[in-house]
């Protein structure tokens, strides 16, 4: 690497915990709850009522504009469409599914040959991954077709994202060393869309069997390149990593294509592989199931709607969690219901014993300036929870709390364990709330 990244941490990886159990298909519930906003956008509209009866890889919802539509997961009889809990924290209008373990396909849903992909467009191609219902895995969930037709033209450089530098997750390393020659499938077929005859590998250098074998499935003439990067948190965020390959640096408001890059996640690759090919929208991804009092941890092929509650039972636990993150424990958000459903963008549920809890019971700032040292996108988080403190809307945004990429460094660093991405999370919605409004269609 020759471009080192600002700032950042070197929290315990704890990966150990997960990272040699290899990948088990989870059983399929009897009760699966499908989100209709699996993405950022538009939420989708639901295609099903009560009592219809659905088959696997089903649309069940879809909308127009920047959204992506959802497929059931199983087959089986829609039991309810309603608001349920969301892992997100809030409620999502969604379809329960009742499964009836038959796995009956969707009769449009059939695999392609190698003869038939290769005379598919570019167009065809990003419209399949449209239909699909394909968004990026690495926790973002941005739509892929809208990241791949913004970037035609424009990106000259294509990253892979296999650093997964968050503590405890397993699942992209996991990815890499089980399903490499559809990882790199899927990587060519991105390189098709965007009409370039080269990409690059990233993954963090504590991974060393990953990229064994990453090296020993990747052919010399599709000019493939793996590099390693020195271990450091957060050095898979889309920005920083872009900075570690590139030495390019994405401007304040900016996305990746302004540089001339494409970042997709490693499990995204995967799925565009599974849809192009196979014929399969994403209705399962990989899901590591970790964490201290975690008595078997698991990296599982769960489908989407799995309730965090049956993950919970796979792998049992030695005491009550003290939290359960969906997520890594920098990043993740701590679920107030267990009920909660595995989505497209959840790659992990970490469970965290009470003696991970620690806090002052009126934290003060003492100005110590750590966080400033760490923050990887050179911004004082100091300033910026005073703002939000204050209310202040209009020096939030004069301290650029829009460009915080919600990393944790500063939160972690901090000594006076004050709740500094809470606080930064509930800024950015203040800044929304109060941005205009856009007037009616038609006045």
């Amino acid at each position: 690497m020759a471009f080192p990244i600002f700032g950042g941490v070197h929290p315990k990886e704890n990966k150990w915990y997960a990272c040699d159990r290899h990948i088990q298909d989870f059983p399929e519930p009897d009760i699966l709850v499908v989100p209709m906003s699996q993405h950022i956008g538009a939420p989708c509209k639901p295609l099903v009522k009560k009592g219809d009866s659905v088959t696997m890889g089903q649309k069940i919802g879809d909308n127009a504009g920047l959204c992506v539509p959802v497929h059931s997961p199983v087959s089986g009889k829609v039991k309810a469409v309603e608001m349920r809990p969301h892992s997100g924290g809030t409620t999502m209008m969604s379809v329960v599914i009742e499964n009836d373990h038959l796995d009956t396909l969707c009769p449009e849903i059939a695999p392609r040959t190698a003869e038939q992909v290769a005379a598919l467009s570019p167009q065809e191609l990003m419209e399949i991954i449209h239909q699909a219902g394909i968004v990026g895995m690495g926790g973002a969930a941005f739509p892929t077709h809208v990241k791949l037709s913004s970037g035609i033209g424009k990106v000259d450089t294509i990253i892979v994202n296999a650093s997964e530098c968050e503590p405890y997750i397993t699942a992209d390393d996991r990815l890499c060393r089980e399903y490499p020659e559809e990882l790199l499938s899927g990587l060519k077929l991105i390189m098709k869309i965007l009409e370039l005859d080269s990409a690059c590998i990233a993954m963090e250098d504590n991974k060393k069997e990953a990229a064994e074998t990453l090296r020993r499935a990747i052919d010399p003439r599709d000019h493939i390149t793996l590099t390693l990067l020195p271990t450091k948190y957060p050095q898979g965020a889309e920005k920083q990593l872009i900075q570690a390959i590139t030495g390019r640096q994405v401007p304040s408001g900016a996305l990746p294509a302004a540089v001339g890059c494409g970042v997709f996640n490693a499990a995204t690759c995967k799925a565009i592989h599974d849809a192009v090919y196979c014929g399969m929208p994403l209705i399962r991804r990989i899901v590591t199931v970790s964490g201290d009092i975690v008595m078997e941890p698991k990296n599982l092929m769960v489908p989407v709607g799995t309730s965090f509650n049956d993950l919970l039972e796979a792998v049992g636990h030695s005491e009550n969690p003290y939290k359960v993150l969906s997520g890594g424990p920098m990043m993740g958000i701590a679920q107030f219901d267990l009920s909660v459903p595995v989505t497209k963008g959840t790659n992990a549920v970490t469970i965290l014993g009470f003696h991970n809890r620690f806090a002052v019971r009126q934290p003060h700032c003492i100005r110590c300036g750590k966080c400033i040292d760490v923050c990887p996108m050179h911004l004082m988080p100091l300033q910026m929870y005073r703002a939000e403190r204050s209310g202040n809307v209009e020096e939030m945004k004069y301290q650029n709390l829009m460009d915080c990429i919600e990393c944790g460094c500063c939160a972690y660093t901090c000594p006076a364990t004050i709740p500094l991405v809470q606080s930064f999370r509930a800024g950015k919605q203040r800044i929304r709330d109060a941005a205009p409004k856009p007037a009616p269609a038609g006045k």
